[in-house]
C-alpha cells in the first residue's frame, strides 16, 4: 500500500552464543545447558526436566538464521511467507541426552511427566526458502550446541 518492500520470514527456535541463559526466561537449549553445567559443577547426581521428553522440536543455529535472513533480504521479493529452519527435528529426550553429554554432565536425567510437554511436535517445511532464495541451514545441531556451550562457559 505504501510502497514498502518487505518479506515475511518465520524462523524456528533459534539458539547459539549470546542466547538468554536466565533460568526464569530462557528457552529449552540455553536452559538445558545451564542446568547441566550447574549440576556438573555441584556434582549433582541428577537433573530434572519438565514433561516426558517425547515432544519434538526443530532448532536453527543463530548464524544459519542470520544467513537465511540475509539471503531473503537480498534475493526474495514475493509476498509468500517463508519458514527459516534447519529441517531437522529432535525429541526433547534426545536433545537432553546430547546436551548432557556435550556439557560433561554424567548424572541421571529425571523427567517430570506432571509438567507440560507443550506442543507434541514442531517442525517447519523449509522448502520454500531453499527453492526461492537458496537457503539451507548448514550447522549440525551437535556442532551448534558445542559452540553454544563453549560460549556460555567462557562468559557465564
Amino acid at each position: 500500500q505504501y510502497g514498502m518492500n518487505a518479506v515475511f520470514l518465520l524462523p524456528v527456535n533459534l539458539y547459539g552464543p549470546r542466547d538468554n541463559f536466565d533460568p526464569a526466561t530462557s528457552h529449552v537449549i540455553p536452559a538445558l545447558i545451564r542446568k547441566c553445567l550447574e549440576a556438573k559443577d555441584a556434582a549433582a547426581d541428577h537433573i530434572e526436566v519438565w514433561g516426558t521428553g517425547q515432544a519434538s522440536r526443530e532448532f536453527i543455529y543463530v548464524e544459519d538464521a542470520a544467513e537465511g535472513i540475509l539471503l531473503a533480504a537480498e534475493h526474495y521479493n514475493d509476498p509468500d511467507p517463508v519458514n527459516i529452519g534447519s529441517g531437522c527435528e529432535i525429541k526433547i529426550r534426545d536433545l537432553v541426552s546430547l546436551t548432557a553429554r556435550l556439557s560433561g554432565f554424567q548424572g541421571r536425567i529425571v523427567y517430570d511427566p506432571g509438567k507440560p510437554d507443550g506442543q507434541p511436535r514442531r517442525r517447519l517445511d523449509t522448502s520454500r526458502a531453499r527453492e526461492r532464495f537458496g537457503f539451507q541451514a548448514t550447522v549440525p545441531l551437535e556442532q551448534g550446541l558445542r559452540a553454544t556451550i563453549d560460549w556460555y562457559l567462557a562468559n557465564r
